[in-house]
């Protein structure tokens, strides 16, 4: 793993390469992947979309090429993984795919990561081998898919990414994570930081799923290497938040049988901004959430011990219950 300063380095070449990707490619997307206003959006006037293709271009080049610096091996299947997923996200944003093409699809894509993976790689060994990597293809399906679901106002998901990132990159640090997954969380955390002036509000452009998709995967796997390394609290704290707030809607929403796998405004974000909430404030608090439960993360990692885990693990849970409530309730005026 590099240094503290190539890993800097590293972030800051990301990030110039995803903002001058994505101030290139605005006026495309403008012309052939506008994103027009429906009664499920949370934009009001029409925004370009799919400046994911610079975010995923600057993660996968520079985390490529420090790769190689360092002598270290990102898993092929990945790379090519995360390519496929972002066409499959691309070709939705511009023609729309059917559900069913979309979950096969990604379905392969998070199972050719999965199952190329070393059979030593396990979370709890006594289940079998098979099964395992049946239930985290599962898991990481719909991982990829909240992660989209949860891409729904300006910087949120810039929110989430950058602190979980940024914690998976000081864990790479102290040597508690993979050197792959820590190059990756870099990359990551810096092209995802160049795309922060084009999705401030007003957004000037969205990631579209071209973004969403893929970066669902690469953050995915990064946590699942996690785990695998013999941390899956730290793994379940840091996206704690994006975890509760979809799970939670896709079970309300299934329990009132209605049809989960369309468009809605349901999440507990989305039904802030109708509480009162500014987008500005939403994504603030979803920031602030996230930094303590990457604190969390980090402290039960570098502590070790099984009850400072356990405390780790119940202070996150009420924090993000915390805010979860605090969006599904109108704020005061």
């Amino acid at each position: 793993m590099p240094t503290i300063v190539a890993s800097l380095l590293a972030v800051t070449i990301a990030a110039l390469i995803s903002a001058l990707i994505t101030w290139i490619s605005r006026p495309l997307l403008q012309r052939y992947a506008l994103a027009r206003p429906n009664a499920r959006s949370s934009h009001r006037i029409p925004t370009p979309q799919g400046a994911g293709i610079a975010v995923i271009a600057a993660t996968l080049v520079v985390a490529l090429v420090l790769a190689a610096w360092i002598n270290v091996a990102i898993p092929p299947a990945l790379v090519i993984a995360t390519v496929v997923i972002a066409l499959v996200g691309f070709a939705d944003d511009i023609v729309s795919l059917p559900v069913l093409v979309r979950l096969v699809l990604q379905a392969a894509c998070v199972s050719a990561v999965v199952f190329t993976a070393p059979d030593d790689a396990r979370i709890v060994p006594a289940v079998p081998l098979a099964l395992e990597r049946g239930l985290i293809v599962l898991a990481g399906v719909w991982f990829v898919n909240l992660v989209n679901f949860m891409d729904g106002l300006d910087l949120m998901t810039v929110a989430e990414v950058v602190p979980v990132t940024a914690a998976l990159l000081l864990l790479g640090l102290f040597g508690d994570l993979s050197p792959s997954a820590a190059l990756l969380a870099t990359a990551l955390c810096g092209a995802m930081l160049g795309f922060v002036p084009f999705n401030k509000p007003v957004a000037k452009v969205f990631l579209g799923d071209v973004g969403s998709l893929p970066i669902g995967l690469l953050l995915g796997w990064c946590l699942l290497e996690l785990a695998w390394h013999g941390q899956p609290a730290a793994a379940l704290l840091l996206p704690a938040y994006y975890l509760a707030d979809s799970t939670i809607t896709l079970f309300r929403r299934i329990a009132r049988r209605e049809p989960f796998w369309w468009a809605h405004r349901t999440h507990f974000y989305q039904r802030a901004t109708d509480n009162g909430f500014t987008v500005k404030q939403v994504t603030a608090e979803v920031f602030a959430l996230n930094l303590v439960l990457a604190l969390l993360a980090v402290v039960s990692v570098r502590a070790g011990s099984m009850p400072v885990t356990i405390v780790s693990l119940f202070a996150g849970a009420a924090a993000v219950a915390f805010v979860l409530r605090r969006f599904a309730r109108p704020q005061a005026s």
